[in-house]
């Protein structure tokens, strides 16, 4: 009877540590989300007071694109180099925070070009309007090296 207790014992705080591992990366992986969208609305507000939006309907393109490129490149960024090794759970507190300040400035740096980006195809767009779709995919050619 003994042994049965210790095996059950062995076995919830086994279950326990599991259950406290798991709440431990669905927390890292919160904070990561709420980090990325603090980076995306940083790098909007930079974006937005450096070069102000003619329009309004400006103004909401550039939250769109800033928001959209921060989050999805930075993303993108992270995933392709492997950085989320850097909010491993299982390094110390202290490596785990800097690595998730890492990852914010990451997705807040892939933010900054996508309102300038969005821009220039617009205004190329707009620069052939009452062309036909031969002329602009020639154009468009004519870009390529």
């Amino acid at each position: 009877m003994k042994a049965r207790q210790m095996a059950f014992e062995a076995g919830a705080a086994g279950a326990a540590g599991a259950a406290s591992q798991a709440a431990t990366g669905a927390g890292g992986a919160a904070m990561l989300g709420a980090g990325a969208g603090v980076a995306a609305g940083l790098s909007m507000l930079v974006v937005m007071l450096t070069k102000r939006p003619r329009t309004d309907k400006e103004g909401l393109v550039a939250i769109i694109s800033t928001m959209v490129s921060s989050l999805c490149g930075g993303a993108i960024v992270i995933l392709h180099f492997g950085l989320l090794r850097w909010v491993d759970p299982t390094l110390p507190t202290v490596d785990m925070f800097v690595g998730l300040i890492a990852l914010i400035g990451v997705a807040f740096t892939c933010g900054l070009p996508g309102w300038a980006v969005v821009r220039w195809v617009f205004n190329w767009i707009v620069s052939r309007e009452g062309k036909d779709i031969g002329e602009v995919i020639k154009d468009a050619k004519d870009l390529m090296p």
